[in-house]
Order: C-alpha cells, then sequence, then structure tokens
C-alpha cells in the first residue's frame, strides 16, 4: 500500500483530483496504471476508488513548477476511463484548468503579487500557454468564494483564464481539413460540420441537421434513442478528417469534442449569441467545456462557418454569450501586443487534501466483477 499525496479540488463545473508530477512516479507502474487503480477503473461506479463516476467527476490534473524562464507551472489534464481501463491524455479540460493557478501560489512555485497575480501555466496535452489571474490582496492568496458562475450551484473563488494564441495547439491549424466547413459521409447523415482546432479540437454541427433543437435538457438528449450513437459517429468520421487518427475506430473518446449549435433562444430572459449542446465523453455535458467555448468564439468570428451562420456578427467578435443547459457562459477575446488571447472567468474551490491509497496489484477488477 502506498499513500499519495492529492488535493481534491472542484475547477469551474468539473471535479479533479490534483498532484504534484512526481508523486505519481511509481516503480514498475505506468502512470496510466496508477490512475486507473486509485480512481477504481474500470467499472461503471468507481466503487474502489476516488473517482466519481462521471466524465465530470473522473479527472486528475498534475502539475510541476517550470524551468522555463516564460511558464510558471506546467500542467498535464488527464481524463480517467470509468468503464475502460484508459487514460485519455489527448485534450485538456479547461475547468479543471482553474486549480492550476491556486495550487501553485500555495505550493511556493509562484510568489504572489500585492493585488493580484497572474500565473503562467503551459497545458502539455495541447501545448497551451493560459494565462491565470487570481486575487492576491496584500500578497495573500484570496481563496474567498466571491463570484458564481452557470453549473454550480454554490459560489467559489474567481480565476480569470486567458487562452493565449490558441488556434491550432492540437492540429497545426485553425481549421484542421484547411476547409471552414466539410460535408461528412452519408453513413453518418451527409452532415455539414466545421471542424475547428482552439483550446481543444471540436466538431461543430447544426442541430437542426440530426433532428433536434439544440436547447432540450441533456437528460433528454442523453435518452433520445440512437442520437448519441450517430452523434458519435459523426464525431469519429470528423476525428479522421482532423488528422487525430487513421481511421474512426482509432479516435479518442476525448477528442474531438461535439457542439450541437443553434439559434439562441429568446423566451428566457437573458440574451445569448448561441445555443450550445456539448458532448463528453459519449454524454451531453451539464455546461459547456471552456475549451470547447475557446474553439466555438474563434469560429464565430471567421465567415463561412457553422457557426458564424448562426451568430452573423456585424464586426470582429469581441467574445460569445453562450446559452447552455447551466445558463448563461460568456467568453471574452482581447488582443495582447497582436497576439489574440480567449478565455472565461471561471471559479474554483479546495474541497479536501491528504493522501490517496494506491493498493497493491492487482491493478484490474476480478472476473466477478
Amino acid at each position: 500500500m502506498r499513500e499519495i499525496d492529492a488535493t481534491w479540488m472542484r475547477g469551474g463545473t468539473s471535479k479533479c483530483w490534483v498532484f504534484r508530477r512526481d508523486d505519481l512516479k511509481v516503480p514498475d507502474l505506468s502512470v496510466d496504471e496508477v490512475l486507473l487503480r486509485l480512481y477504481g477503473s474500470p467499472d461503471h461506479r468507481q466503487v474502489d476508488g476516488v473517482g466519481g463516476g462521471t466524465s465530470t467527476t473522473s479527472k486528475a490534473v498534475i502539475l510541476a513548477a517550470s524551468t522555463d524562464p516564460d511558464v510558471d507551472v506546467e500542467y498535464t489534464f488527464a481524463q480517467i476511463g470509468i468503464e475502460e481501463a484508459k487514460v485519455d491524455w489527448g485534450s485538456n479540460c479547461g475547468n479543471c484548468s482553474a486549480v492550476v493557478a491556486s495550487f501553485a501560489i500555495r505550493e511556493g512555485w509562484v510568489d504572489p503579487g500585492a493585488d493580484e497575480t497572474s500565473v503562467r501555466v503551459f497545458n502539455t496535452n495541447t501545448n497551451q500557454l493560459i494565462v491565470q489571474s487570481v486575487p492576491t490582496p496584500g500578497g495573500h492568496l484570496d481563496e474567498g468564494a466571491t463570484e458564481h458562475i452557470p453549473g454550480v450551484p454554490f459560489p467559489g473563488a474567481p480565476v480569470r483564464m486567458g487562452f493565449v494564441d490558441p488556434a491550432g495547439r492540437s492540429t497545426g491549424q485553425l481549421f484542421p481539413s484547411g476547409r471552414r466547413r466539410d460535408r461528412l459521409s452519408d453513413a453518418v447523415g451527409g452532415v455539414t460540420v466545421t471542424l475547428v482546432d482552439a483550446g481543444a479540437p471540436v466538431v461543430a454541427v447544426r442541430a437542426s441537421d440530426v433532428g433536434v433543437r439544440g436547447d432540450e435538457d441533456t437528460a433528454v438528449l442523453d435518452a433520445m434513442p440512437g442520437l448519441l450513437a450517430r452523434l458519435d459517429a459523426v464525431r469519429r468520421e470528423a476525428g479522421v478528417l482532423m488528422g487525430l487518427a487513421a481511421t474512426p475506430e482509432e479516435v479518442a473518446r476525448a477528442v474531438p469534442k461535439l457542439a450541437l449549435v443553434s439559434d439562441a433562444p429568446s423566451d428566457r430572459g437573458q440574451e445569448t449569441d448561441l445555443s450550445v449542446r456539448m458532448l463528453s465523453m459519449g454524454r451531453f455535458h451539464p455546461a459547456v467545456p471552456v475549451t470547447g467555448s475557446v474553439a466555438l468564439t474563434l469560429a464565430a468570428g471567421v465567415a463561412g462557418t457553422v457557426v458564424h451562420d448562426l451568430v452573423a456578427p456585424d464586426g470582429p467578435v469581441e467574445g460569445l454569450r453562450l446559452a447552455t443547459p447551466a445558463g448563461c457562459v460568456t467568453t471574452f477575446v482581447e488582443d495582447h501586443d497582436g497576439v489574440p488571447v480567449v478565455g472565461v472567468v471561471r471559479t474554483y474551490r479546495r474541497l479536501a487534501s491528504g493522501t490517496v491509497l494506491l493498493p497493491d496489484p492487482p491493478l484490474l477488477p476480478s472476473a466477478s466483477a
């Protein structure tokens, strides 16, 4: 039995266990094997581990101080499979990213400023620099719960996150196929999509093209016969077009993400620009992944994309108001010395800290399970 230091945190609308990178180095075991056993996978309940049994609560944040003078913290995200004995390293989680700056300050990797501290975070999954700003009045980290975000019932400590020049971090191009829209094969319904890579690779599909309005509750969408399977087939074919895998079967479960987009609802008393329902690990996300919102924001600013057709801005996009299942999520676009920065404000909270226990082998469940 081995004890591993860990902090349990909520970041945005997700929960994750936060580890120092060196603490996950266990002799004779890969990091994948360590995480799967800690989280209790494969098992749909994750009953013998610390995983939460859902895509938004089976996540790990792995951190280390950086030796790069232009970076403060190196950050790797892991999506731990629930019913599969697999760890997905193919993308970042923008919500979980919200915990990094405060953890780095508490660890002493970053000295706090007088009023606010900016932490330069390098995500190794996507080679993405994220600048995070947190309040540090008087040189002390303030984790007071002062801000609400959609999808979280309680307030949390705010963190402003800007993704620096996010286009093409996974594939090399904002539009990996070289086109602003693509028609997929008849085998998946011949739908027209926009393939965009910013924050994370995303497939944008008009909700009406798959027979839904696009503003339904996630439980309704999850229960529609055949919808999830069809959307996964769309996502996998699009992943091949994006160059993420050679065949649909080889496309990862976590990337690319898929977004159903539609006209913003006009009957909920809140002005929004776009209605979004996004898939996360095979089911609909309860709000919206931060990285997905970054991709949709950049796609909205380019004429000819599925997203631009719905938003139809008169000029440059300075941000989007996204109608999600949890409420309105607002993004921002800024220019820093000629470099675009796209981001959102999230909140975080520390839930627990201590150690998690890694049992001795066997690492996989018995046949009786």
